[in-house]
């Protein structure tokens, strides 16, 4: 996987959220998944296309959605994780992999992404068919959120 590439998805990850939760986020230690890969409660997975294919799934605590979901929000308090705040976690899914493929764009390479897709429960496994994952925790004081990107070249 080209660096350059996953930095994009990171650097675009770290910016968004900390767009929208007060205490910033910072990236912590990369580290290579095994296939499948556990995940916390709330799940958003797009799909990449294009010059570039693959996967990317943020994986998140439902008190860490909430909080998310409650900055996305106005400061609107989220009780629960209904459909208001699955419409604005999916959102959030959007607006990164948008920045990221402008980012990477400005590098001179072409993506799409598919829509987001939002999966909420406990023993959630993903697996990236015949593709490596780096999970990369993007880390707060308010919790954490795990970003799982596997590419590979169209």
């Amino acid at each position: 996987m080209n660096v350059e590439y996953i930095n994009a998805f990171v650097k675009a990850s770290t910016e968004v959220l900390n767009n929208f939760v007060t205490e910033k986020f910072s990236v912590g230690k990369p580290t290579i998944r095994t296939n499948p890969f556990p995940t916390k409660e709330i799940v958003i997975m797009l799909g990449i296309t294009g010059e570039i294919k693959g996967q990317a799934v943020f994986s998140l605590s439902e008190e860490m959605a909430k909080t998310i979901a409650s900055g996305m929000m106005m400061g609107m308090p989220v009780p629960e994780i209904d459909e208001m705040a699955k419409s604005a976690l999916s959102e959030l899914g959007n607006m990164i992999m948008g920045n990221s493929a402008t980012l990477l764009f400005n590098q001179g390479v072409q993506i799409d992404i598919t829509p987001p897709t939002l999966v909420r429960g406990n023993s959630i496994e993903i697996s990236a068919a015949g593709m490596e994952t780096i999970l990369v925790p993007l880390v707060s004081s308010v919790g954490e959120v795990e970003f799982d990107i596997g590419i590979k070249k169209g």
